[in-house]
């Protein structure tokens, strides 16, 4: 009689080698479920920007019209750029637009926001009126100012003339309409720096503020030493934010005053528009563009590294 075989058993290596082998699947299978989610969207992001940015990158390297062959011009255009009068003047325009929006931007929203941060009645219906112009587009504001600032039927000429005052160009006066757009930027951009910052202050530790009333601190003590210390990260994002944005604005210069009058509110952006898709020399709107490019990389790594230099300091004073 033939002898019966042993049961079959497998050994605890062989059996940690099947484990891992069924992990190792189970991990590729839901590799492939999550890329076949992910794939759309990446493609999205493939298409609409990283290909237009290495596109026009290489774009800016060449003469091009959108419409007959181009040719390779290397840095011709940027040399262009160096010497080009109206490029400077869209440059000049830029910085001075950013360097009064920053700042106002920023010093409105934190004290509307100190304001709105107290109980009063209505409080909410207050916060809304000072958000909702944030919400509201560039287009739009343009359509709404260009028909408030008309110099001849709009309702800003017509309360100063009630009061005295002689009409005004406004958006049509060189001396007066990059300030008129400032004031537009103003009214609508305000409003996000309100809410982060309200954000922010109702975040300031209740028992700090109540020490720092112990030891006898006024209001504007407490501003100083409490309060904007706390809110010194929203800050530096939100400067970074209003930096950006304002290096970018277009739609309402586009609406309102398209670069005038005497290209007094040509900015970068528009500049590039103009270049690329009025003048048909998109190589050399391209360079343009990467020339904004670069400044908002310096502005945000220069952000970034001066935020990161206090922490730094105090690590050092620590050790």
């Amino acid at each position: 009689m033939a002898p019966v075989p042993a049961p079959f058993s497998l050994t605890d290596t062989d059996r940690a080698r099947l484990t891992d082998r069924a992990r190792r699947r189970r991990r590729r299978r839901e590799t492939s479920v999550a890329w076949g989610f992910v794939s759309p969207s990446v493609l999205v992001i493939l298409g609409l920007s990283v290909v237009p940015v290495v596109w026009s990158l290489l774009l800016s390297f060449r003469a091009d019209d959108l419409v007959t062959p181009s040719r390779w011009v290397g840095l011709d255009n940027y040399r262009a750029l160096a010497q080009d009068p109206h490029f400077g003047q869209a440059v000049r325009n830029t910085l001075l637009f950013t360097a009064l929006y920053v700042p106002l931007s920023i010093c409105l929203g934190l004290l509307l926001a100190m304001v709105l941060n107290r109980r009063i009645r209505l409080v909410g219906l207050y916060r809304t009126l000072v958000f909702v112009p944030f919400v509201v587009s560039a287009t739009a504001q343009g359509v709404l100012f260009s028909f408030i600032l008309d110099p001849e039927f709009g309702a800003a000429n017509s309360v100063l003339h009630k009061l005295g005052v002689s009409p005004q160009g406004f958006l049509t006066d060189p001396g007066q309409a990059l300030p008129a757009l400032l004031v537009i930027s103003l009214w609508s951009g305000t409003g996000f720096c309100v809410v982060v910052y309200l954000a922010a202050l109702q975040d300031v530790p209740a028992s700090l503020v109540e020490a720092a009333r112990l030891d006898g601190a006024g209001r504007w003590n407490l501003l100083r030493h409490v309060t904007l210390p706390t809110l010194t990260p929203v800050t530096v994002f939100l400067v970074l934010w209003q930096i950006i944005n304002s290096l970018q604005v277009f739609d309402l210069v586009y609406v309102t005053t398209k670069g005038g009058p005497l290209g007094s509110t040509t900015v970068i952006v528009y500049f590039v528009w103009e270049q690329a898709f009025k003048n048909f020399t998109a190589g050399y709107g391209a360079a343009a563009a990467y020339v904004l490019a670069l400044a908002l990389l310096v502005v945000g790594v220069g952000t970034r590294l001066a935020r990161r230099r206090p922490g730094a300091r105090a690590e050092g004073v620590a050790r």
